[in-house]
Protein backbone atom coordinates (compact mmCIF):
# COMPACT_ATOMS: atom_id res chain seq x y z
CA UNK A 1 0.00 0.00 0.00
CA UNK A 2 1.10 3.31 -0.99
CA UNK A 3 1.33 5.84 1.38
CA UNK A 4 -0.38 9.26 0.74
CA UNK A 5 1.83 12.56 0.55
CA UNK A 6 2.23 13.89 3.50
CA UNK A 7 -0.11 17.28 4.59
CA UNK A 8 1.69 20.32 6.05
CA UNK A 9 1.45 21.72 9.52
CA UNK A 10 -1.95 24.00 7.67
CA UNK A 11 -3.27 21.42 5.75
CA UNK A 12 -3.19 19.03 9.19
CA UNK A 13 -5.29 21.92 11.75
CA UNK A 14 -7.97 22.46 8.15
CA UNK A 15 -8.64 18.97 8.40
CA UNK A 16 -8.54 18.60 12.08
CA UNK A 17 -10.93 21.78 12.56
CA UNK A 18 -12.80 20.46 9.98
CA UNK A 19 -13.07 16.60 11.71
CA UNK A 20 -13.91 18.33 15.06
CA UNK A 21 -16.82 20.92 12.88
CA UNK A 22 -18.09 18.00 11.77
CA UNK A 23 -17.39 14.44 13.26
CA UNK A 24 -20.07 13.66 16.31
CA UNK A 25 -18.60 10.98 18.39
CA UNK A 26 -15.21 10.42 19.96
CA UNK A 27 -13.61 8.17 22.30
CA UNK A 28 -13.59 9.35 25.55
CA UNK A 29 -10.52 7.53 27.76
CA UNK A 30 -10.19 8.08 31.39
CA UNK A 31 -8.68 6.90 34.91
CA UNK A 32 -10.01 6.18 38.10
CA UNK A 33 -8.26 8.05 40.65
CA UNK A 34 -7.74 5.26 43.37
CA UNK A 35 -7.38 2.04 41.18
CA UNK A 36 -5.89 3.89 38.20
CA UNK A 37 -7.98 1.57 36.15
CA UNK A 38 -8.70 2.92 32.50
CA UNK A 39 -11.97 3.69 31.15
CA UNK A 40 -13.16 4.00 27.74
CA UNK A 41 -16.47 5.17 26.18
CA UNK A 42 -17.93 6.52 22.94
CA UNK A 43 -19.76 9.93 23.53
CA UNK A 44 -20.99 12.46 21.05
CA UNK A 45 -19.40 15.53 21.45
CA UNK A 46 -19.94 19.42 20.21
CA UNK A 47 -16.90 21.96 19.16
CA UNK A 48 -17.51 25.50 19.65
CA UNK A 49 -13.88 26.61 18.28
CA UNK A 50 -11.61 26.24 21.50
CA UNK A 51 -13.46 23.77 23.46
CA UNK A 52 -15.45 20.31 23.26
CA UNK A 53 -18.69 20.15 25.13
CA UNK A 54 -19.73 16.37 26.25
CA UNK A 55 -21.98 15.20 28.45
CA UNK A 56 -22.61 11.73 30.21
CA UNK A 57 -24.76 10.37 32.72
CA UNK A 58 -23.98 12.19 35.99
CA UNK A 59 -23.54 8.60 37.94
CA UNK A 60 -21.42 7.14 35.29
CA UNK A 61 -17.43 6.01 35.23
CA UNK A 62 -16.67 8.68 33.39
CA UNK A 63 -18.72 11.84 34.97
CA UNK A 64 -16.55 10.35 38.39
CA UNK A 65 -13.00 10.14 36.64
CA UNK A 66 -13.87 13.28 34.78
CA UNK A 67 -15.02 15.36 37.94
CA UNK A 68 -12.30 13.96 40.06
CA UNK A 69 -9.58 14.70 37.95
CA UNK A 70 -10.16 17.00 35.23
CA UNK A 71 -8.16 15.09 32.97
CA UNK A 72 -8.91 13.21 29.71
CA UNK A 73 -8.31 11.83 26.33
CA UNK A 74 -10.22 11.76 23.10
CA UNK A 75 -9.63 9.64 20.25
CA UNK A 76 -11.70 11.34 16.94
CA UNK A 77 -12.20 9.60 13.70
CA UNK A 78 -10.30 6.61 12.30
CA UNK A 79 -7.50 5.37 12.68
CA UNK A 80 -5.79 6.07 9.55
CA UNK A 81 -6.99 9.92 9.98
CA UNK A 82 -7.04 10.82 13.40
CA UNK A 83 -7.21 13.61 15.91
CA UNK A 84 -6.13 13.10 19.58
CA UNK A 85 -6.99 15.64 22.13
CA UNK A 86 -5.80 15.34 25.47
CA UNK A 87 -7.46 18.05 27.52
CA UNK A 88 -9.02 19.29 31.40
CA UNK A 89 -12.74 19.06 31.84
CA UNK A 90 -14.50 21.38 33.79
CA UNK A 91 -17.95 19.96 35.01
CA UNK A 92 -20.72 21.90 33.47
CA UNK A 93 -24.14 21.49 35.80
CA UNK A 94 -26.91 21.39 33.54
CA UNK A 95 -28.47 24.56 35.04
CA UNK A 96 -25.06 26.45 34.12
CA UNK A 97 -25.46 25.49 30.81
CA UNK A 98 -26.57 27.96 28.61
CA UNK A 99 -29.49 28.07 26.35
CA UNK A 100 -27.86 28.35 23.19
CA UNK A 101 -25.01 25.78 24.37
CA UNK A 102 -27.51 22.77 25.37
CA UNK A 103 -29.63 23.70 21.69
CA UNK A 104 -26.37 23.42 19.45
CA UNK A 105 -25.56 20.02 21.76
CA UNK A 106 -29.12 18.66 21.14
CA UNK A 107 -28.82 20.15 17.11
CA UNK A 108 -25.80 18.24 16.29
CA UNK A 109 -25.51 15.12 17.94
CA UNK A 110 -28.95 14.00 18.06
CA UNK A 111 -29.73 13.81 21.48
CA UNK A 112 -31.14 16.36 24.18
CA UNK A 113 -29.35 15.01 28.08
CA UNK A 114 -31.77 17.86 29.15
CA UNK A 115 -34.91 15.33 28.20
CA UNK A 116 -33.45 12.46 30.03
CA UNK A 117 -35.92 11.38 33.74
CA UNK A 118 -31.73 10.48 34.58
CA UNK A 119 -29.34 13.13 35.60
CA UNK A 120 -26.94 13.99 33.37
CA UNK A 121 -23.90 16.29 33.25
CA UNK A 122 -21.73 18.13 30.69
CA UNK A 123 -18.36 18.48 30.31
CA UNK A 124 -16.02 21.42 28.98
CA UNK A 125 -13.38 20.13 27.69
CA UNK A 126 -9.90 23.07 26.81
CA UNK A 127 -6.90 20.94 24.32
CA UNK A 128 -3.76 20.95 26.28
CA UNK A 129 -2.44 18.63 23.69
CA UNK A 130 -3.94 18.24 19.71
CA UNK A 131 -2.34 15.45 17.76
CA UNK A 132 -2.92 14.57 13.90
CA UNK A 133 -1.87 12.06 11.51
CA UNK A 134 -2.81 9.59 8.80
CA UNK A 135 0.20 7.69 8.51
CA UNK A 136 3.74 7.20 9.51
CA UNK A 137 4.76 9.78 7.45
CA UNK A 138 3.11 12.27 9.34
CA UNK A 139 4.22 11.18 12.70
CA UNK A 140 7.00 13.84 12.60
CA UNK A 141 4.82 17.41 13.61
CA UNK A 142 2.06 15.62 14.94
CA UNK A 143 1.59 18.15 17.27
CA UNK A 144 -0.87 21.27 16.42
CA UNK A 145 -1.73 22.23 19.98
CA UNK A 146 0.95 22.06 22.53
CA UNK A 147 0.06 24.03 26.02
CA UNK A 148 -3.21 24.82 25.09
CA UNK A 149 -2.01 27.11 21.90
CA UNK A 150 -1.82 26.18 18.31
CA UNK A 151 1.59 25.86 16.64
CA UNK A 152 0.35 26.46 13.58
CA UNK A 153 -1.46 29.99 12.49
Amino acid sequence: MTQPTARSAHERKQDALHRLEHDVDAWVSTADLETGAPYLVPLSFLWNGSSLLLSTAATAPTARNLSLSGTVRLGIGETRDVVLVEGTAQVVRPAELSQEDGDAFAAKTGFDPREESAPYVYFRVSPRRLQAWRESNEIAGRDLIVDGRWTVD
